[in-house]
This record gives structure tokens, C-alpha cells and sequence, in this order.
């Protein structure tokens, strides 16, 4: 005798019937409708995995930061071997990644073999590319360290600032981005954005010397470009004032649509600046102001001053 779904034989009491015959077969109809036209021989092994890109980005920043991220019994005598070791490891694992997400995302255009040669390909540059993201790393742990007077160190910068934490990973996601890698990127952002509550592309091209002071809220979008010696502080939105649509109504996507933040700029808590915008050189963008135009070098931004009325003895109330 065939069974029903849901129904339990093995004690004597008859649990519910939950006939999820039916209720998986319209969960399979409801599923098509997000589907993209992938090869059907696809399987589940074929989607990139967020719990193995948590890892590989902690093996990265281990590599790139042994002393603070590394091995707690690490030697200078072995901390090249270590590198290499956990860098090597990292760069496999992140190979079958990349391979998951052409795979997945490109299998209609391109071949299982061609999706291993590309993948071997961009994680082969993307290594290369390390030690230039390691230079903007520091440097923007410098400008942490030196730009915020509650920290005691540079060490504690690295340890301890979600905003250290959210630019390592997204330096990382960047150069993937950059490489034209479908998905991972933006996996390894919203890891950062989960853990730090700061939410910002990988195609936002950022300068170094960056530093989010405090961090929760910030919000950097895809059209982003960021000059050199740039502050932000908690709650800053830097995003789109509008979409617009094709002849189909669809957002057209790709578009420059974010603001450009020139060097040297400081934008206070909870500021908000929308579209294609030109922030200066030099400018300061006060705390809560609402901006959707351009401002020259050198601004300081305000919002209107509040009126102040002075009440004696009660006059007035």
C-alpha cells in the first residue's frame, strides 16, 4: 500500500494528514515563475554556496592580515608558509565558486569546460591583484586609526571597526566584480552587509584612505564613485533619485545613477544624497541634509537653521 505524504505508521496514534502530494506540486509550479532559461540538467550542486564564501573571505583576510586574523600559534619564522597555505586553499575553494556561478548564471552561453577555463582564469588575476587590494587596505586602516580619536590603535581599527570589516569585504567583492564574475560579488556583500549593517555595491568604485565612522545604515550604491580621503558616518545613503524605465516600463539597468563623492569629502550622520550628483572636492555634507544637486569644492552644506525663540517668565508658551 502506497502512503500519503505526511501520514506516520509507526505508533499507534494517527498523526495529521498534511497531503503535501499537492502541496509540493504547486510549489513546483509557483517556483518556474523565477526561473531563468538555465540548461534543465542543472542541479542544486551548481548554485554558489554562502556558507563556503564565509569561509573563503575569512581565509582571505586571514592571508591578508595574518597577525590579526591568522593562527593563534603563528611565527614570524612561519607566517609566509602560513600565507601561502591558507591563500592556496582559499583560491581552490574560491575557484569552485567562480566555476558555480558562470555555471549557474552563464550555463546557456557557455560550456561546463569553458566555465572551468574562465573561472581558472579570473581567480588567477584575482590573485595577482591582491597585494594592490592589501595597499588600499591599509590605507584605509590608516585613516581609521587617525580620523577617529576613540581609537587606541591601528590594531584595534582592523579588529574591531565594522567599517574596516565592511571595506576588506568589499575591496574583495570589487575585483571580482570587476573581473565580470555573476553572483559571488554580490553574495560577499550582503555577508559584510549582514554582519555590519553597511550596505554597499561591489561596482561602487571607492578611493583609498576611506573610512565609515560608526557604519550601521550606511548605504553606498552599484554607480558609485568614491575619491581619495573620504569620511562617511552611520545612517549616510549615497543612492538613485530615480529609475528610468524602457518602453516596457522595466528599469533599465547599468546606468550611471549614483553620486560622485570627490576626495577629501566628509558626509555626516544620516546625510542623503540622491542621483547622479557632484560632491566637490573638500565639501562637508551636514548630519540629515537632503541633497539631490551638485555642490562646487569646498562646500559646507548645511540644514536650514532652525528658529529660536526665547521665552522669559513664560512669555509666549
Amino acid at each position: 500500500m502506497t502512503r500519503e505524504l505526511g501520514t506516520r505508521r509507526d505508533s499507534g496514534v494517527r498523526a495529521p494528514v498534511w497531503q503535501l502530494d499537492h502541496v509540493v506540486a504547486s510549489l513546483r509550479k509557483e517556483s518556474t515563475h523565477l526561473e531563468s532559461p538555465r540548461p534543465r540538467a542543472l542541479d542544486r550542486q551548481a548554485v554558489p554556496s554562502r556558507e563556503a564564501l564565509v569561509s573563503i573571505i575569512a581565509d582571505l583576510r586571514a592571508a591578508l592580515f595574518p597577525r590579526h586574523f591568522g593562527a593563534s600559534d603563528l611565527t614570524p619564522q612561519g607566517i609566509d608558509y602560513y600565507v601561502g597555505h591558507t591563500l592556496d586553499g582559499a583560491l581552490v575553494a574560491l575557484y569552485e565558486q567562480v566555476r558555480r556561478g558562470l555555471r549557474f548564471a552563464l550555463g546557456s552561453e557557455l560550456s561546463a569546460l569553458e566555465c572551468e577555463a574562465r573561472a581558472g582564469d579570473v581567480v588567477g588575476e584575482f590573485a595577482r591583484r591582491l597585494p594592490g587590494v592589501r595597499a588600499l587596505l591599509e590605507s584605509d586602516i590608516r585613516a581609521a586609526y587617525e580620523g577617529d580619536p576613540a581609537a587606541t590603535s591601528m590594531d584595534e581599527a582592523v579588529l574591531c571597526y565594522p567599517g574596516i570589516t565592511s571595506i576588506i569585504h568589499h575591496r574583495l567583492a570589487h575585483q571580482l566584480h570587476v573581473l565580470s564574475v555573476p553572483l559571488i560579488p554580490r553574495l560577499i556583500a550582503e555577508i559584510s552587509h549582514s554582519a555590519t549593517g553597511i550596505d554597499i555595491h561591489p561596482g561602487a568604485l571607492i578611493g583609498g584612505s576611506f573610512f565609515i565612522d560608526h557604519g550601521t545604515g550606511v548605504v553606498i550604491g552599484e554607480t558609485c564613485t568614491i575619491g581619495e580621503r573620504v569620511r562617511l558616518y552611520q545612517g549616510v545613503t549615497l543612492g538613485a533619485k530615480s529609475f528610468p524605465l524602457d518602453e516596457h516600463g522595466k528599469p533599465i539597468k547599468g546606468i550611471a545613477r549614483h553620486p560622485i563623492v570627490e576626495d577629501d569629502v566628509v558626509i555626516y550622520a544620516g546625510a542623503t544624497i540622491l542621483g547622479r550628483s557632484v560632491i566637490g572636492r573638500g565639501s562637508s555634507i551636514g548630519g540629515n541634509v537632503w541633497l539631490t544637486h551638485s555642490v562646487p569644492a569646498h562646500s559646507w552644506i548645511t540644514q536650514a537653521l532652525a528658529r529660536e525663540e526665547v521665552f522669559e517668565n513664560g512669555s509666549g508658551i
